[in-house]
């Protein structure tokens, strides 16, 4: 039935197992687990740098076969649709930044958006406060409802945690949550201009775009989640798993954390 010859099948049968050593068990145990905490998000360059930040000696090939050996399958994102809309009446910042997303130091320039986030229950809405210079989140609120306070709370958190000086940028998109005279007032008695991408540019805050394809393709969407509240326990995990462990390429492969805390000690 098999179609295999009695002397093949008694070949097989007396051939001796393959052994692996204690080192390469021990690589497969960590290599399961770094991809299962990513929720089957990382590609094997990905997985690589994790690897050899934790003292393994593998190359892209090695993990590329070893990721199939596992049966470690990264799920694919899909594309999602941004609807920001702008009233007319509110006044528009100035693109300051020109897609230039790397400030020199910490607290120069912010980033922020909202993106919409479907549960079982109905929407939830998050507003995200971002350091452009290491990637971190610094500040977010996630709401049942998408109002002006959904932003300012977010800004509110970040400026509590960080304390930046005055001059700081923040950069948005041209939704009416951020041209109002409430957000601006706000940035205004922060000490913080407003910086503004153009019209149907996404690319002009790519960054955070990235972040929120990240959060929605690598982490949420890979569970159900019936609940808001559920939604929110997961966001504020990804939250966690995003600034200490995720590893970013404009970091020099370091996560937003070890990034400033690095940057900490050089200026030391």
């Amino acid at each position: 039935m098999m179609k295999v010859s009695r002397s093949a099948y008694y070949a097989w049968l007396n051939r001796p197992a393959k052994l692996i050593t204690a080192e390469q068990l021990n690589l497969y145990r960590r290599a399961k687990v770094i991809f299962e905490q990513s929720r089957n998000s990382l590609d094997y360059r990905e997985l690589r740098k994790r690897l050899c930040e934790e003292g393994f000696q593998v190359s892209d090939y090695g993990v590329q076969k070893l990721m199939a050996t596992l049966g470690l399958v990264v799920t694919q994102r899909v594309a999602y649709k941004v609807t920001t809309k702008c009233k007319h009446s509110d006044a528009v910042a100035d693109n300051l930044l020109n897609q230039n997303f790397n400030p020199v130091a910490p607290n120069q320039v912010w980033a922020g958006d909202v993106t919409y986030l479907r549960t079982g229950e109905g929407w939830m809405y998050l507003a995200i406060v971002m350091d452009l210079y290491s990637r971190r989140i610094i500040g977010w609120h996630i709401d049942k409802r998408m109002t002006t306070d959904l932003v300012s709370k977010a800004m509110m958190k970040a400026y509590n945690l960080r304390q930046p000086p005055k001059g700081l940028v923040f950069h948005s998109d041209r939704g009416s949550r951020y041209t109002c005279k409430q957000y601006r007032r706000l940035l205004l008695n922060y000490g913080a201009g407003a910086c503004m991408g153009d019209v149907g540019a996404c690319w002009d805050n790519a960054v955070v775009e990235r972040f929120f394809g990240s959060l929605k393709h690598d982490w949420l969407l890979k569970v159900p989640q019936p609940t808001r509240e559920h939604m929110r326990n997961n966001v504020t995990a990804y939250m966690r798993y995003y600034n200490l462990e995720r590893l970013h390429t404009a970091n020099g492969d370091l996560s937003p954390v070890q990034y400033e805390q690095s940057s900490l000690r050089k200026v030391s």
